[in-house]
This record gives C-alpha cells, structure tokens and sequence, in this order.
C-alpha cells in the first residue's frame, strides 16, 4: 500500500534534468511511489480533488477536469531531438553551432559554476538555439503552420515555465545570445541574430521589473546570474532594448483639443484626425531600434498577446461564464488584440521579418478567444510545468481544501466567493448609496479568514522565532473597491462615527480583528490610535498598472495609508521625494517590495488587493491567499495562485545522488480559488452548444422604463414604551451549523504535508462574553427610537433575556460552538429571535419596518443582463418594458406580459428575471427567498408622479408554502416598505391563473380606492 502521506514531495535537484516523478493513478492522484525518468509534457491537473465531489454532468466546476492526462506530443518530439542534440557533448555542440554559442553553452552548463543555474532554464534557452542553429528548415516553417491561424504573417516560438522558475532569466540569456552572435558572428551567419530587442510586459509592474534585463542597470540579471563568460561582457553593452507595457501600443491623440475645435479646424472635410498614424505609434514605442533591419520581440506573460479565431463565437466555452465572467473575457480580449496588433504594426513598418520568443507560465487561450480555454498555444516548443517545478522544489507548493464539511460534495472554503455573493456589493464603493459596515461581512468569509489567520500566526510565530528579517504576507484578493474596502476595515480597522447619548457625534477607531494585521494600535487605557507603519495595506491593482493618476475614490480609500508611507519616506530620510512622489508610484512603490529589506513595503503583512495581484508581483514572502472573487476561468487562478508560489529560500540544503544541490518544500496555502491549473491539452473535443439568446435591458434607449425596488432582508417592528420581557416558540431556536462556516478545514497540497486549518481561538470565548456582545448588538440594531438613538436602560434585561435564550433556544452541531454568534451574520439570526420573542411580549403593535440590505439598499431592472438558451420569448413592447424579452417556461408568462401591455393603467413593467427582487420569509422554521413573477407600475388615479408598485403573482395550484409567502408579502414586506415613504406605494396582488389578468388588476384598485376613502384621515 503507498503511503498515506507524502512527506516531501522533491524528488529532483532543480540544476539537473529530471530523473524521477511521482506515479499518478488513473485519476491523476499521486500514488506515493516515484519512477525512474522524466515526466513527458501533458495535460495534468495538478492540485487534489475535494475528498466528497461527486460526478455530476452538469456541473461546471473548474476542477472536472482533474486526472485528465493527455501528452502534448509536438512539445515531446522537440524536446527528444533537443536532448539528443545535448547528448553530443561540447565537442559534438562546436560542430553544429557558433563559436560565440558554444562558448555560451560551456559557461551556462559548468558544474563549477557559484551560481548555478536551473534546467528549465538552459533547456529553454537551448531548444531557441537548436531551432535557430541545427534544426532543418522544415521545423521553422512547421511552427509557421501551427501558429498562422492565430498569428498571420508572425513566426513566433514560446516557451512554457511555471511561475518562479526564472523567465527572466532565459530572457537575459536569449539577449545576450543574440547579441553576442550579432557582435562577433560572421557576416555569413549575422543574418541569424540581432542586438535590437523590443520586449513587451502585461503591465507598469512587470515593466519597471524587467529593467534588470538592460545591461547598465546596476542589478542587471546578466551579472547576478553570471548569464555572459567575462571576456564577452563589453560586447553585451551593444544590445538596443526597448522595454514597454502593451498598453503603449494604443493609438494617442496627437491634438489635445475638444471636439468642437477639432471639427473647426477640419472645415468641410470634416473634423481633423488627430490620432497618431501607425507609423508613428511605432516610431514612438520603438523608435531607437527602427535602425535595425531585424528586431526580436520577447513577449513576458504571453498569455495575453493573441488574435482570437475568426468565427470561434460558437466555442461552448463561452456560454458558461457568468455577468463576471464575460466582463472579464471581453476585457482579456481587448488586452489581447491592442498586443497582437501593435507587434503586427511594427513588422509592416519595419519591413521585415519579426522574431517574436513568448514567455508564459500559462501560454494558454482564454475563454471567448474563439477557442476552447486551456487550449495550449500551438507554437510552445518547451514546457517545464507546475508539477515539474514542484518536484524539482522551484515553487512552493499550494495547498487547499479538501475537505471542511464531512461528506459534502465541496469543501465551502474552496470556493467562498460562491457561497457569499449574494450577501457583497455588487458595485464599487463610489456606487453605494450609503455608508458600508464591515461587521456586516457573511460568516462563511468571516470563517474562511480567521481560519486562515490561525494558521498565519502560527507561521508568523516560526518566522519570528528564526530571526526572519521580514515577516509571511497574506493576500486577499477582492471582486471590487466595496468588498475590498470591507474586508481591508475588517481586518486592519477603520474609523465610524457614533452618536452619545446627548446626540453629539464623535468619531472613534475600530481596531481590527486580525491582531497582528491591524492598523489600529492600544495607545493606552481607552485610548486608540493608528500605527506608525501600516500591517495591511489596500491595493487596486488595475488602477497602478494603468500608468494613470489614482482616481479620486480609490485615493480616498487609500489616504491614511499614503500619509503613513510618505511619514516613513521622511523618516527614511527622503524628505524631498515624500513632497513630490504621487500617490500611484509610492503605491507601486510600497506594493513592488513587499517582502524587500530596507525597501518601504518590507514590514507589510496583508495586502488586500482589488480586482487581482498581476503577473510579476514577485514577493517571495507570500504564504497564505484568499479569494473573494469570481474565477469564471482556470487561468485567473493560476495567476492569483502564482504570486504565492515563489520560493522564500533558493539555498541547497542537501544534495542528489548525483551531486547536484536539493532544496527542502515550501508550502503556501490557499482559500477560496478553486482552482485546477489551467490544463494544457493540445486539442480539446467539444460538443456544439445548444443556441444562446441575450436578454437584457435596452440601454439607453429603454431609460425612462426603468422600475426600481427596495432590496429588504427582514423587518421590525419599533416597540412601544414599556418593560421588557420575551415569549420562546419553537420559532426562537437557532442552530448552529457548519455550513455557517466550517469550524475546521484539511488543507493538502497536489503531494506533501497536509495541515489543518481551524478556529480554535475563537471557540475559546466565554459563554458570558458572547451572551454580553449580543445582547449589546440586539440593542443597537434592534431597540433604537425612531430618531435611530439608543435605549441603553433597557440592557440590563436584555442581557438576562439573552443569557435565557442561549441556554433554551441555542444548540451547536457539527463541532461548532456558540461563539460563532460573535459574527454578524450569525448573530443576525440570533438577534432577530430574542427580538421577536420580546415583541410576543409586548402589547399593541408597533409601528414595521423593513432592515435593508446594507451594501445594495436598491435594485434596478436596468441590470438585467443574462443569455439563455431558452427558445421560448415574448418580445416586449418597446413603450411598456425595459427589458427586450420574456422568457417564457410556459404559456402563462406570454399572457402576462400581453395583459399587461394591453392596459392603459399600467404604464411600465418587468418580469422578475435574474432582476434580484426577493422578498425574505420563513416556513417551517426555516429561512427562505421569494421572488415573485411580475412587477407593474399602474396610474390608479392618483398620477404619472406617485405610481402604484403592483407587485404581481400568478399561481394555479398552492400549498403551505406559497401562503407564507403571499402571506408575509401582503402581512410583512408591503407594510413595512410603504412605511419608509421612501420608495413609493407599493401593493400585491396574487393571480389565480394567467387569465382574466386584466380584470383582476382593475378590481385591485378599485378596492384599494374603496378602501382608502373609509380610512378615517389621522390629524398631524
């Protein structure tokens, strides 16, 4: 039997070709037995399965892939007549290429080298050259064929490496051997290579990386990794670089004029063009390597750079993104064609052929490129993947969840986003309508960080006990600047306003609830402050790759830590560059050296990051991720887990048989990605998809249709003075269970050591200080005056009726415990039972209102946005509905929409689909969400300016089910929205069938008048 454990997943040293791999079973499950050889290149998932995920054909997830193996046979033949070619030894190599390259060969291979470097390097760099040197014309002008689809009249070679195992470095030595060769070549062989370089990044970070690879930078790779023997290093300093992010090959305006005066100055012929030529995008982009009659193209993170397949629309793959999904392919799309395009401009103004080397962890088409994702690129002549780079030790290995919930089908920490989206903004912070509050972040995201945290602390702990110059860095990355802004205040603190008893306001820091995270220090008894050095740090990686100024809300967000680095820039003693740095570079600043002795990100121990982390984010202290995002494709999780995967550590702590330095595993551990690793398969099969329509709101065109709802999650009622006292139903018990948040996960890596992940501080609490926190949180949320002021005598008795509660009503299963009310989430449900228990008390009624969502207090049906396949539809009435269709399951929602349409009453409506109008409610003690079928805005009489919100719905058939929820729509969610006044009347009618619709609606107001008109008029 094989071992249950892997306890050291390095079989190979990462300086010598692989000898060794681990056995993988049928599902692609590491067996714990190694075998002699090198892995040949395939499509592998590398990372476990979940211990419980069932087979389901409908399923979606990212991970249905794993144990797919597939060889990707093209890459196999290169590499086979590559190492036959290597197997001739240095005199059989002088025979085949350049003086000048074999001399390169002999220095980079030496075994007496100080500074070794890895295969994967050396094999890179070596299959350019035997294509380049030895191989027959055939192989070049077969690469021509497999990458003319994609790129027309482009020769370009990629080379695949995992994250970390140095593509830079093969960039500096295919330079240099270019450059070389082009400086002592002769004139019969010059032809062959080139000193002029245009090498082109994904974004600012990674280009201002890459200034390593310009020879008369002071920490050039070139001298750090010994790339050139001495004798040739004057000849290096003849290489042209050019060193540029694909963003620069947009087309700039060349006028700075408004459209008036640009249509002026064209008189008759029309406004004036003012967009650069082609020709002089290229000369600015490139203009000092115009003068060389051939220029090699090296392209870092390629990924990015491809032209997507004409007709490829129908690909399957891209009917199952959702709204994010598809926002982010089309960005990646448009990424990818600006790249493509401008590499294109440059051949046709330099006329002549363009070399183009594409380097990638990930050399993979993205969804909606009209290929199938994980679709391998066709021209990737070398691969040295994840799972190579892991049993060689070049990485880290990730681990995460296999299992937190025992039996389900997917561990809830694998994939957070999923279970919390509902509860998040939907929108950036500067779209919220009103303040955000972090307490309110759902509990299955409160779980997934502090059981991370635990286990960072641990790792911190070690750290600091070895005497680790900098500390381990946790990422979170978020899907806007509202859930970034929330999660940021939860963990490192933020500033709130209360209100005292007298009504004066006054503000006053939170700290937060990671301690070793939180930017909130104790300055002394009752006294808070915020710490000199920021421990969290809030990023928006796209707005610093952009190259522009911070936009005024992100800069907002971001000030106080911005002052605080621009105190440290003055204390550090650059006092002139913390008046003139802008706010972006010292972001970049801060962010580019995380991890980084002496530098200004050194002490950082989170980053929370809005949209993703990018490429080139090399901080090798990372050790724990987060995701709170959507990942509609694998490649967006190979990227958020890349920037963990970088070694702390590249000192050999041992050595293989054969003499060659081993190094020992490193782990970082992941939440929340679910992740596969994007799979590499040369060609994938795939059924046609069924036919897809778009439905959508008409934009602008549709504008004055838009109906707008409040988004409620509960109700309340404002009590009566009086004593305090509380009734228990069966109604009033509330079970913890582990869905809420797992108490406990195993996170395993793909092989090695498997850890746990738990909660174990926070079970610690007392029972009398979790009943204190909530009896004070039912006071504040639940028993405040209409003016929003606090009843603090009535605390006292709420903390008795609290103490009642949790020994009566309170039961924990599955390992939880009661501190888990602490969270806001949980301790919502709690609080809302003690509050109503205390209302079954009271006599009279109160006055109901609805609790609101916090983070989207309104919906629109200007939102709806979704494809289907569905083939059934009603096409709307252009004048009436903002929508331009009505899915229809069946006959009845065609009748409504007619009905509807053909009143004059009703002056707009919507069908509720994919709107988000959910009305809260509970049966059988239980918590559920109705979303009815229609809603109508109807003139009954009272005016176009004060419309009736006729919320409708059709039913034939109903059973106990159905009356709670029209029972607490007409009882409850009505009521408490018409008592707001803020968001117009609104009334509900239920249907009995799709028939007589119109007469049904007609009969409703006219009782509703009845009824309006025997109300007696109360006197203000």
């Amino acid at each position: 039997m094989p071992p249950a454990v892997i306890n050291n997943p390095i079989l190979n040293s990462p300086f010598a070709e692989p000898s060794l791999h681990w056995v993988l079973d049928e599902n692609g499950i590491p067996t714990g037995f190694p075998t002699d050889g090198r892995r040949r290149s395939e499509f592998v998932v590398p990372v476990p399965p979940p211990k419980h995920k069932l087979k389901n054909q409908g399923s979606l997830d990212l991970e249905d892939n794993f144990g797919q193996r597939k060889p990707n046979d093209y890459i196999n033949e290169i590499r086979s007549k590559v190492a036959a070619w290597r197997s001739l030894g240095d005199a059989g190599l002088r025979s085949t290429v350049t003086p000048v390259t074999a001399r390169l060969l002999q220095h980079w291979r030496d075994p007496s080298r100080t500074r070794k470097l890895f295969f994967c390097q050396i094999e890179a760099a070596e299959t350019a050259i035997w294509l380049t040197e030895v191989a027959p014309k055939q192989e070049i002008d077969r690469l021509r064929t497999l990458s003319a689809e994609a790129n027309p009249d482009l020769l370009r070679i990629a080379f695949k490496l995992a994250t970390g195992a140095g593509k830079t470095t093969v960039m500096a030595m295919l330079i240099a051997w270019q450059t070389l060769n082009a400086a002592r070549a002769r004139s019969a062989n010059r032809n062959r290579f080139t000193d002029a370089f245009l090498i082109v990044a994904p974004g600012i970070t990674v280009r201002d990386r890459l200034r390593v690879l310009l020879p008369s930078d002071p920490t050039n790779t070139y001298l750090l990794h010994d790339i050139v023997p001495r004798e040739m290093r004057d000849d290096l300093q003849r290489a042209r670089i050019v060193i540029t992010n694909f963003h620069a090959f947009q087309h700039r305006e060349t006028l700075d004029a408004p459209k008036l005066a640009k249509a002026i100055l064209g008189g008759r012929e029309g406004p004036v063009q003012t967009l650069e030529s082609e020709g002089q995008m290229v000369q600015r982009v490139c203009g000092e390597l115009l003068g060389r009659r051939r220029i090699i193209v090296l392209n870092d993170e390629a990924h990015h750079c491809y032209r997507e397949k004409s007709g490829g629309d129908d690909i399957p793959d891209a009917t199952k993104l959702d709204a994010e999904g598809k926002a982010e392919a089309k960005k990646n799309n448009a990424a990818a064609r600006l790249w493509i395009s401008g590499i294109e401009a440059l051949q046709r103004v330099l006329k002549h052929p363009v070399q183009v080397y594409d380097l990638s962890a990930t050399p993979f088409f993205l969804r909606g490129s009209g290929y199938p994702e994980g679709t391998l690129f066709p021209w990737v002549v070398s691969d040295f993947s994840l799972i190579d780079a892991i049993e060689c030790g070049i990485v880290k290995v990730p681990r995460v969840p296999v299992q937190d919930l025992p039996g389900a089908d997917e561990p809830i920490y694998r994939h957070v986003y999923k279970h919390v989206r509902d509860r998040l903004p939907k929108a950036g912070r500067g779209k919220q309508a009103k303040a955000l509050d972090p307490e309110d972040l759902p509990s299955q995201l409160v779980g997934a960080l502090q059981s991370l945290y635990g286990h960072y602390a641990k790792v911190f702990a070690n750290w600091q006990g070895k005497g680790g110059p900098t500390p381990p860095v946790l990422i979170v990355v978020c899907n806007n600047t509202a859930t970034s802004k929330l999660v940021f205040d939860w963990i490192a603190g933020y500033e709130k306003i209360e209100k005292s008893l007298d009504g004066t306001e006054h503000t006053v820091l939170v700290p937060g609830k990671l301690a070793l995270l939180s930017n909130v220090e104790d300055g002394g008894p009752g006294q808070r402050r915020l710490a000199p050095r920021a421990q969290t740090i809030l990023i928006d990686s796209e707005e610093l790759e952009s190259g522009e100024a911070l936009s005024d809300s992100f800069r907002k967000l971001a000030a106080p830590e911005i002052d605080a680095f621009k105190r440290e820039l003055r204390a550090r003693g650059r006092h002139a560059e913390a008046e003139t740095v802008s706010d972006s570079d010292l972001l970049r600043e801060v962010m580019n050296t995380v991890g980084q002795q002496g530098r200004l990100g050194e002490q950082i121990r989170c980053v929370v990051s809005v949209s993703m982390l990018t490429e080139g984010w090399d901080a090798r202290t990372v050790t724990h991720v987060l995701g709170v995002r959507a990942f509609g494709t694998q490649l967006l999780c190979e990227q958020v887990i890349g920037r963990a995967l970088r070694r702390v550590s590249y000192e050999p702590v041992g050595q293989d048989t054969r003499g060659n330095g081993m190094f020992e595993p490193e782990y970082a551990d992941v939440l929340g990605i679910p992740f596969s690793f994007v799979p590499a398969n040369s060609a994938a099969d795939y059924k046609p998809p069924k036919p897809t329509t778009r439905v959508h709101a008409v934009l602008p065109e549709r504008d004055d249709l838009e109906i707008r709802f409040p988004r409620v999650l509960g109700y309340r009622v404002v009590l009566p003075p009086g004593r305090l006292r509380a009734t228990f139903t069966g109604e009033s018990r509330l079970q913890i269970t582990p869905d809420m948040a797992p108490p406990d996960a195993i996170n395993a890596p793909f092989v090695g050591e498997n850890i746990k992940l738990s909660l174990e501080d926070l079970a610690d609490q007392r029972a009398a200080t979790i009943a204190f926190h909530l009896a004070g949180y039912t006071l504040e949320r639940w028993f405040k005056d209409q003016e929003g002021s606090r009843k603090p005598w009535l605390f006292p008795s709420l903390l008795a009726i609290t103490r009642r509660w949790m020994e009566e009503c309170l039961s924990c299963i599955g390992n939880t415990f009661p501190a888990y009310l602490l969270w806001r989430d949980v301790g919502d449900k709690a609080a809302e039972r003690i509050y109503r228990a205390c209302i079954e008390s009271e006599e009279g009624a109160g006055m109901l209102r609805p609790i609101m969502d916090p983070y989207n207090e309104t919906g629109s049906s200007r939102n709806v946005a979704f494809t289907t396949t569905k083939a059934n539809f009603w096409e709307t009435n252009a004048a009436k509905c903002q929508v331009n269709l009505v899915v229809c399951d069946g006959d009845w929602e065609a009748a409504c929409a007619q009905a509807l349409e053909g009143m004059h009453e009703v002056l707009r409506y919507v069908k509720n689909d994919r709107l988000g109008f959910e009305i809260p409610y509970e049966h059988g003690g239980a918590e559920h969400q109705y979303r009815p079928d229609f809603i109508a805005l109807v003139d009954d009489g009272a005016g176009a300016d004060d419309l009736l919100h006729l919320v409708l719905e059709v039913k034939g058939e109903r059973d106990a089910k159905d009356d709670a929820k029209h029972d607490t729509m007409q009882k409850l969610w009505v009521p408490a929205v018409n008592g707001t006044g803020r968001y117009g009347r609104w009334s509900f009618l239920r249907l009995d069938g799709p028939y007589g619709i119109a007469d049904s609606i007609q009969l409703h107001i006219r009782e509703r008048a009845i009824s309006a008109s025997q109300t007696p008029t109360i006197a203000a």
